[in-house]
């Protein structure tokens, strides 16, 4: 039986909207949004209605009627962390993230869902959602008290690359282990075990490889000094921790194909740089098959950059006695929300109620320090 999905992504500037009958796209857009109609809004919640609008708008000049769509899905985020899975929209996550404190346009992909269903009485679900935090306890400490690690990780895309991978082995995604590595803008790599995320590095808060436009895992002593040094400020620094450190910081530019460019004309530096970034992202497949304790069913890359030959082919030649790789390149986010929709519909996989209550808050344990936001 076909299903026709509504799925859908804010971002800073634009919204990814797509609709599926199915596995067949029946349209895909990235609906740009004019920054002086955006400039009008204090907070990203205040841009509700007039989101709202502009997918309406998009819908009705690709010839989709609203009432066409069985169920709608798509990127959530000012959740908090939960488990990962699918989850029905209502009321309770409407208020919970446009409440959150959470000042991005990523939380009103619940509300603006939520309002599609209510109108045409169909369901509306979060897939997967971007602040999934399903870690062990013993990934999560560090050696700094009160510093703990969480998950902030591309979930909705690694997860539905896991679930491709454990389909084309015969097998259901909680039946096999696998290792993910993201790369895209940022980079994230992630050990699945039997259907959780297990341990990953954290996009936004600076671990794990460099990426093409964040900083990565760096000595911590040298920028300690940099920021108590008078010379940065601490928007600066964060700055190049979260945009513009990486390829960006260190080539000038994020852009793979003009790198793999200039490598070819003979830039040396270019190319040591590319292949550090690949040999970090090795480095973390490695560590997390430790963590998986050497069983493997496979290894993963995906996201824009994973569409590189070299870039595969680099870290395949460092970590495929692990275990298989294969590589997804792209972005699926669209198509996991899609798929996931579809599960929940067919009652191949459970419809979670969402409570607010978060998956991990800190330790409870004697000894335990309060964590440090």
């Amino acid at each position: 039986m076909s299903h026709r999905v509504l799925t859908l992504s804010p971002g800073s500037t634009s919204t990814k909207v797509a609709v599926f009958d199915g596995d067949a796209v029946v349209m895909k857009a990235n609906v740009r949004h004019d920054p002086a109609e955006l400039a009008q809004f204090d907070l990203a919640k205040d841009q509700l209605e007039y989101r709202t609008k502009t997918i309406l708008d998009e819908l009705e000049s690709a010839g989709v009627a609203l009432d066409s769509i069985d169920a709608f899905s798509g990127y959530c985020g000012g959740m908090g962390p939960t488990v990962g899975g699918i989850f029905a929209i209502d009321e309770t996550v409407c208020e919970h993230v446009l409440n959150c404190g959470m000042n991005h346009p990523a939380i009103l992909g619940a509300p603006i869902l939520f309002e599609f269903a209510r109108q045409t009485g169909k369901p509306a679900y979060a897939v997967n959602q971007p602040d999934t935090d399903e870690l062990d306890d013993v990934a999560r400490i560090t050696g700094y008290p009160g510093v703990y690690r969480k998950s902030h990780v591309h979930c909705l895309n690694q997860k539905e690359c896991a679930i491709r991978y454990a389909a084309s082995l015969g097998k259901r995604y909680d039946e096999v282990n696998v290792i993910v590595a993201h790369v895209g803008g940022g980079l994230s790599v992630a050990a699945h075990r039997n259907g959780r995320m297990v341990d990953t590095n954290d996009v936004l808060e600076g671990s794990g490889p460099f990426a093409p436009n964040r900083s990565g895992e760096v000595p911590l002593k040298p920028v300690v000094a940099l920021a108590f040094s008078g010379e940065h400020d601490k928007k600066e620094i964060m700055g190049v921790i979260g945009k513009t450190g990486g390829l960006k910081g260190l080539l000038g530019t994020d852009d793979a194909i003009e790198i793999e460019s200039r490598i070819a004309d003979g830039d040396q530096w270019a190319k040591v740089v590319f292949e550090a970034m690949a040999y970090q992202t090795a480095k973390a497949i490695g560590g997390f098959a430790a963590a998986l304790e050497g069983k493997v069913d496979g290894i993963i890359l995906t996201g824009g950059v994973s569409n590189d030959e070299q870039f595969v082919s680099y870290i395949t030649r460092h970590v495929d006695w692990i275990a298989p790789v294969v590589a997804y390149g792209g972005d699926f986010e669209m198509e996991g929300a899609a798929a996931g929709a579809v599960r929940a519909l067919e009652g191949d996989e459970d419809v979670m109620t969402y409570t607010g209550e978060p998956s991990w808050s800190g330790f409870d344990m004697p000894g335990a320090f309060e964590d440090v936001e």
